[in-house]
């Protein structure tokens, strides 16, 4: 029953939306609002389940080369996990520094370790890039971002 890759990532996908469905249930409501802020996330959430039933059920046509297509090489799993860990540190650092900051060091140390070697040139674009998404976000569409330490 579980041979087929569709069956198998529409049950991990299955539970991914049970799990969001059981948060977005939990979002408060508003009284004095029409459309209240649970509506799209439970609306996504419902989407997810029925796109992993039809996945379910839809009949799997692989050949041997897309097989041969899915297999990552170890390398590449190494840089994967590698950005998943500098993902994970921008996360956690991103109110105590502030965006601007680890912003700026996320992209710097992700091109460098994605390999790209000027230094200088991945400087200046990871503090012109970051300042000016934090101007976007704060002056024109007035969205407040975490300053951190830096006095913004």
């Amino acid at each position: 029953m579980l041979k087929s890759i569709n069956s198998r990532v529409s049950l991990v996908l299955l539970v991914i939306a049970i799990v969001y469905l059981i948060f977005s249930y939990q979002l408060p409501s508003y009284a004095y609002t029409e459309v209240d802020a649970d509506v799209i996330p439970k609306a996504l959430g419902w989407l997810l389940v029925f796109l992993a039933i039809l996945l379910f059920f839809s009949k799997d046509n692989e050949t041997e080369a897309q097989r041969q297509k899915r297999n990552i090489p170890k390398k590449e799993i190494g840089i994967l996990l590698g950005v998943g860990a500098l993902i994970f540190i921008y996360i956690f650092l991103l109110e105590i520094l502030g965006f601007i900051l680890v912003s700026a060091l996320f992209i710097f140390f992700c091109s460098l370790f994605l390999g790209y070697r000027s230094h200088i040139v991945n400087g200046i674009v990871s503090i012109a890039f970051s300042a000016f998404i934090y101007f976007v976000f704060t002056s024109l569409l007035q969205i407040s971002l975490p300053s951190g330490i830096l006095p913004l």
